[in-house]
């Protein structure tokens, strides 16, 4: 009985490649109140309002993900905590929590945290991924180009108050927080936050030059394991995530590992990303997509069109990613930012 419980429905999502999709990243916003050195430029032009997906027709397309056996939903942006009135979609996604969708989850920058910790608990939340890149302040501020780290300390504390499970993504920056690694993920580890190192990816153009940015996450390991002792975690084809996890004997807690450049990590892909606009992505690191937003507004029978929007989308996903990175700036990447695909 347990075995045929794990089969997949009737109607599940499942890729050329026999991957079950089971996983959901949706943002809600291109927008953010930070402007982070490697994920976009200074000064950036965001999507007019009206192109965007409103919050109805976004929750409209979530549950017709859940309808076909996706049980995960992670909120992104941009920042999505700066889309007007987003507790509306959070607390509609949490009614389908037991209905089909397993986990509700959210990545946020951390800065309106505090204000929204409680509500996002009392929605069904019970873990998020907060991106933090430095204990520092003046680096913080230069890494973010506008941001003070202190309300994200804030939340982080609340979040924790209000019984949500936080994890931080670090991007390992060659010149800005390499040597502040260790002190960030003993910090972590003591404040009983689990922590992601993740390389720079090639997405969209920042102003910046990604390989001097680029530093390869088995070079960071190697130092980490000249001071602790790191025990490899066993990967879960269930969870089937970018991340390799790692416990540190002496802080007791875990660290993850994201190297879409040093070592790939597509095989056991369960997921797919769709951007505030409705257009889906199969894949993070290709342009190829399916417009869901013209579906959503189909007049006449719109849970038809989104279920065969979705059946082309799948059929299109790829085997793996492209992304590359070499001296000169020179990268195999996409030209979307990572804002916009949600990230």
């Amino acid at each position: 009985m347990a075995d045929d419980l794990k089969q997949p429905r009737m109607n599940s999502l499942i890729d050329p490649f026999g991957r079950e999709i089971t996983y959901l990243r949706l943002s809600v916003t291109d927008r953010c109140d930070l402007r982070c050195t490697y994920c976009m430029a200074e000064n950036m032009t965001f999507l007019p309002k009206k192109d965007l997906l409103s919050l109805e027709e976004t929750e409209m397309v979530a549950n017709a993900f859940i309808d076909r056996g996706v049980s995960k939903i992670r909120i992104t942006g941009g920042e999505p905590l700066v889309r007007r009135d987003i507790m509306k979609l959070f607390r509609a996604l949490g009614d389908r929590l037991g209905r089909g969708l397993e986990e509700l989850t959210l990545t946020t920058n951390g800065t309106l945290l505090a204000q929204y910790a409680e509500e996002l608990y009392s929605a069904g939340v019970r873990r998020v991924n907060v991106s933090l890149d430095t204990l520092d302040e003046d680096r913080f501020l230069k890494i973010t180009r506008r941001g003070k780290l202190t309300p994200v300390l804030k939340g982080l504390e609340a979040a924790q108050r209000a019984g949500l499970k936080v994890k931080l993504n670090t991007v390992a920056l060659k010149h800005d927080n390499l040597n502040e690694i260790p002190s960030m993920v003993q910090w972590a580890h003591g404040e009983g936050f689990d922590m992601t190192l993740i390389e720079v990816m090639p997405l969209g153009e920042t102003g910046e030059d990604r390989f001097d940015q680029y530093v390869p996450l088995p070079e960071v390991r190697g130092q980490l394991e000249e001071r602790w002792t790191l025990e490899d975690l066993p990967y879960s084809p269930t969870n089937a995530g970018p991340s390799r996890y790692v416990r540190i004997t002496e802080t007791g807690g875990k660290l993850g590992f994201i190297t879409p450049l040093t070592n790939n990590f597509c095989a056991g892909c369960n997921r797919v990303r769709v951007t505030c606009t409705g257009r889906i992505y199969m894949c993070l690191g290709q342009d190829d997509c399916i417009d869901l937003r013209a579906a959503v507004r189909d007049t006449e029978n719109p849970q038809a069109a989104l279920d065969t929007a979705l059946d082309r989308a799948i059929r299109k996903k790829p085997e793996k990613h492209d992304f590359e990175i070499g001296a000169n700036g020179q990268t195999s990447g996409v030209s979307r930012h990572m804002s916009t695909t949600g990230g």
